[in-house]
């Protein structure tokens, strides 16, 4: 039962017939605060054409309303506010839920369209810091999200495997590499040497220059650099794959940025020509002074292609290759202005489609109030990151339930699931303190605060026995039409989330369901042999329901057992 249409429907019903289902719809709000009503609509629009002040509208529209649902109607200030009848109302809601199981909470309006999301891409022959995580998990809950939407999704990987640094740490390697500390170690080790390379060129400026020239070989064709180039990538991805298989993320494509060398010739002879290019201080450039940017780089003097060459290149593939509806950029912020140059290039070679190019950026990982740098060796390992919060996850198990059988693998899901959660439930847009001991605790507003709660809620489903078919036929307490309000609100919340591109709106939601349950399960005795058992179990199954299918859509487990 949507609560939000059939209050809309008893507005244009009985008062405001001129306006469309929709339009009331879309203008009805939820209170912040319980005891202000279910639902309110502000009148602030009407008071044009009607005359009036809002509140005057308010009064005398709020004496007109009726409906059985309704336990009261009354005006607050320029709001009429609905209390609805939490037993019959609930009966809806909770029974909707059941039913639906968890396709709960799914949309159909991105039905036969496709996003392309671009996500993750850390740079091979380095570590994959904690800064690589937010790309990864975002762009892993936005895709999760469109699914949920009905969209079909293409999430790509597209890995940093090309540019002039690969020359630098092939200098590095040929100068002071040991073959067999990088087959027993390659991440760490090409880590040292990518690090070495940069201290030393400090104090040795020719050194630059080898790498520059050795980048100029594995553009040639090299075999001796190619080989050592796709020794370095093959052995990245494998490491990788296996930070990927922890987080529980998966990719449709790892197609980089080596796969676009010999597509961005096209790239070129189109924008010459559309007779955008034009030479400046021996570059190629499109020039951006109508979107009031900076001149997009095409080609440097030297005649080496840039980063929009090969974003561009791929925009091209991609729109053949899927047809996307939508083309995601889940990318850092201080990308924006690239992207913004790139949308801009391809709308002046006339393709419609680069509207539906979105750069959706996020804030940083800061140690110490700073950026991370692999270059500088200011940088914090995901994989050491994850491995100690199971660890601590699994220290915690053993302390609290000693017995739990496949004790291992929950507590991977939990201790994943708090690195997870604490990324997402921040606001995308702010940069992030890293404080491993913040983001492993487990208590308060956390992803094992909510897990434990998806557990608690199947210990009491286990504890009552079978009881089958669970149906809910009403309960009357003030608790349980808190929780199933809030319940009511997960599909709105799913469309939220997606509309813009917000998982933190899902994982903030959690929190708040959760905390509801755990105060309805502090004040009732839920299995209690009395005639409204099954309605108390069957709204715990319930939030089960709906906690589960919120932690998969933010790609975290729910453990039954904690």
């Amino acid at each position: 039962m949507d609560l939000k249409l059939i209050f809309a429907q008893e507005l244009k019903t009985q008062l405001l017939q001129d306006w469309s289902e929709k339009e009331l719809y879309d203008l009805i709000e939820t209170p912040k605060h319980s005891h202000l009503g279910d639902l309110a609509f502000p009148c602030f629009q009407l008071a044009k054409t009607m005359r009036k002040a809002p509140a005057q509208i308010a009064k005398e529209m709020a004496a007109e309303i009726t409906s059985p649902l309704f336990t009261k109607v009354e005006a607050v200030g320029p709001y009429i506010n609905i209390h609805f009848d939490g037993s019959k109302a609930g009966k809806e809601i909770v029974s909707g839920i059941l039913a639906k199981g968890k396709d709960y909470g799914t949309h159909t309006f991105g039905k036969d369209r496709t996003v392309v999301l671009d996500m993750s891409s850390p740079n091979i022959a380095k570590p994959f810091s904690m800064g690589h995580l937010r790309s990864t998990v975002i762009g892993n809950a936005i895709a999760t999200i469109a699914e949920k939407c009905g969209y079909r999704t293409e999430k790509i990987n597209y890995i940093g495997d090309w540019g002039t640094q690969f020359g630098k740490l092939i200098v590095a390697f040929k100068k002071w590499g040991d073959p067999d500390k990088v087959k027993e170690n390659p991440i760490a080790e090409l880590f040292i040497l990518y690090k070495k390379f940069h201290e030393e060129a400090e104090l040795d400026a020719s050194l630059e220059e080898e790498g520059r020239k050795a980048f100029k070989l594995l553009e040639d064709g090299d075999e001796e650099i190619t080989g050592l180039w796709r020794w370095f990538k093959d052995e990245s991805l494998q490491a990788f794959k296996t930070i990927y298989s922890l987080l529980g993320v998966e990719f449709d494509s790892y197609n980089g940025e080596a796969f676009f060398n010999d597509k961005m010739e096209e790239v070129v002879t189109l924008l010459q020509e559309h007779h955008l290019l034009e030479e400046s201080q021996g570059a190629q450039v499109v020039r951006m002074d109508d979107g009031n940017l900076p001149p997009c780089l095409i080609k440097k003097s030297d005649g080496a292609t840039l980063y929009a060459t090969r974003d561009l290149a791929a925009a091209l593939y991609r729109q053949r290759q899927y047809a996307f509806d939508e083309a995601l950029y889940i990318v850092g912020q201080e990308q924006t202005i690239h992207f913004q140059q790139v949308m801009n290039v391809l709308k002046k070679l006339g393709y419609t489609w680069a509207d539906e190019m979105k750069h959706i950026p996020f804030g940083l990982y800061l140690k110490d109030g700073k950026k991370m740098s692999t270059r500088k060796g200011r940088v914090i390992l995901l994989e050491e990151v994850l491995h100690e919060a199971i660890k601590m996850a699994e220290d915690n198990i053993k302390q609290k339930n000693p017995d739990l059988k496949n004790a291992y693998r929950v507590a991977r899901d939990v201790g994943v699931g708090a690195i997870i959660f604490h990324d997402l439930k921040n606001d995308r847009l702010n940069d992030i303190e890293f404080s491993l001991e913040h983001m492993l605790t487990f208590e308060g507003e956390t992803g094992p605060y909510i897990q434990y709660t998806y557990a608690r809620a199947q210990s009491l489903l286990r504890k009552a026995g079978q009881i089958d078919p669970l149906t809910f036929e009403g309960l009357e307490d003030a608790e349980s039409w808190d929780v199933i309000k809030q319940l009511r609100l997960f599909p709105e919340m799913i469309e939220k989330s997606w509309q813009h591109y917000a998982p933190s709106i899902i994982a903030k939601y959690l929190i708040v369901t959760s905390q509801s349950f755990n105060r309805y399960y502090a004040k009732t005795k839920i299995i209690s042999d009395d005639s409204q058992q099954n309605s108390r179990l069957a709204l715990v199954h319930a939030v089960g329901i709906v906690l589960a299918e919120g932690l998969r859509l933010l790609g975290m487990k729910s453990p039954a057992e904690m």
